[in-house]
């Protein structure tokens, strides 16, 4: 079981990246190593490192490597983001491909290639460290697929799909390039959610794949939960609760604390092996929503209700330090979303993060079996054709997740969540643990589900 925390530089935000302090970056390290964090997620910014479609600096890559190095001093594993991609609010995508150099960045075969490349090259310029955790492809990427994003790079699931597994494969090549240990990398990794931290030992790195949550809330973000159940080595979730949960139950309902346990549950049931690792990657408490007074309480429910979930691989914490009020024109709610003040003061959520962390963080603990209680989520109708509402239905608000949330409630435990179209894969179900499967029922009681909110759309 993982604990960690994505990592904010404390001085000049992501831009640090511009200037890199390997001074600083250790002073900020060892700040969240003292948090009980066992690993840190880190984001190079996609236009530093490849400014021009056909180069790649090197310099840039080994500023990467050393952040992974430095943390390794600290007992710290380390997750590499390849493509910011988008953080904050910001977008950060190289000229070559916006204004007068504008294309898809999905589809267009020389953007797809070059992405790969850097995809690879990244990979490679990490892939020999032994606390190396993983790649993720990019932070939140499908927000550029479709609105609320001003400028949506359109394409299909299937487009979506095609250019998943490409990235996956370049970041499994690069790491098999990097690596002095087996190769192999390209091939699918078998499932394995007990890594050991810091230790060397460890398996594989994982190659993941991260969306915001409009994969599993929104009918029409192209990227679904498929692509996140199919694509990488493990299903990676985002919960923000700004996203309608707290709106709709309190910053500490059950609906808001239980939120990441929620996503991880439905994520999970278009995993197509039982034992795939689950991840929440990121969740934080964002104070637009939660009040500063409550939001070590926040923290602390919405980590110990996560950890019945099962298979999990681990929870990584958005974020360690506040953004400075230097800096200007981020949505107001993250300037308050670390562990850590700016200054490195730990913060009352960063004393319960390290509390249940100290608690919890044995690698040694089994992580959870999961209940043997399933809530039958509708994705197709009785002929077996697709419905159309079944992400707007599992949203905040929407029928699915309010009977969801009322069985956590009565077990104590959320159930797990089975798609209607893989109820009669008995070998399946067994491999999962369940038992007994319920509908919802028909007198579930709702309210009207909530557009999905993106942090970018926020005062």
């Amino acid at each position: 079981m993982r604990f960690g925390v994505n990592y904010t530089p404390s001085v000049g935000w992501f831009h640090s990246w511009l200037d890199f302090s390997c001074s600083e970056t250790a002073r900020d390290l060892e700040a969240i190593a003292s948090l009980g964090a066992d690993h840190v997620r880190i984001f190079p910014l996609w236009p530093v490192v490849q400014p021009n479609r056909t180069l790649i600096r090197a310099s840039a890559l080994e500023d990467v490597a050393r952040v992974v190095d430095i943390a390794a001093s600290f007992g710290l594993d380390v997750n590499v983001d390849a493509l910011q991609g988008h953080l904050s609010s910001f977008d950060f995508l190289p000229s070559w491909l916006d204004s007068w150099h504008r294309r898809n960045m999905f589809t267009d075969p020389d953007v797809v290639d070059s992405t790969a490349a850097y995809v690879h090259a990244l990979a490679a310029a990490v892939g020999d460290r032994p606390n190396l955790l993983g790649i993720t492809i990019g932070n939140e990427v499908n927000q550029f697929a479709h609105a609320p994003h001003p400028s949506p790079h359109d394409i299909t699931a299937a487009e979506g799909h095609a250019w998943a597994a490409r990235m996956v494969a370049a970041a499994r090549s690069g790491l098999s390039s990097g690596a002095s240990g087996p190769s192999g990398l390209e091939a699918r990794h078998p499932s394995d959610a007990s890594r050991a931290s810091g230790s060397g030992s460890a398996p594989a790195p994982l190659v993941t794949v991260a969306q915001y949550d409009a994969a599993w809330y929104d009918d029409a973000q192209p990227f679904g939960p498929e692509h996140a159940a199919d694509h990488g080595d493990a299903t990676v979730t985002h919960s923000w609760v700004f996203n309608g949960s707290a709106a709709v139950h309190g910053a500490l309902g059950a609906g808001s604390v239980r939120h990441g346990e929620y996503l991880l549950q439905l994520a999970a049931a278009w995993n197509r092996d039982a034992a795939r690792p689950n991840w929440l990657q990121e969740v934080g408490a964002p104070t637009n929503v939660v009040d500063v007074a409550e939001a070590g309480s926040f923290t602390e429910q919405t980590i110990r209700h996560a950890l019945d979930v099962q298979h999990l691989l681990g929870v990584t914490w958005w974020c360690s330090h506040d953004v400075s009020r230097s800096l200007a024109d981020f949505p107001e709610l993250e300037y308050d979303l670390g562990l850590l003040t700016n200054d490195g003061r730990v913060k009352p959520t960063g004393e319960r993060f390290r509390e249940v962390a100290t608690a919890s963080g044995d690698t040694r603990r089994p992580a959870s079996t999961g209940s043997e209680l399933g809530l039958v989520l509708d994705d197709v109708d009785a002929a077996g054709a697709p419905l159309p509402m079944t992400r707007a239905d599992s949203a905040p608000g929407g029928r699915f997740a309010a009977a969801w949330l009322a069985l956590a409630e009565e077990h104590g435990r959320g159930p797990q969540v089975v798609l209607r179209s893989r109820l009669g894969d008995t070998p399946l179900l067994a491999a999962r643990g369940i038992t007994t499967c319920v509908d919802v029922p028909s007198d579930a009681s709702t309210s009207t589900p909530l557009a999905v909110a993106h942090p970018a759309t926020m005062p």
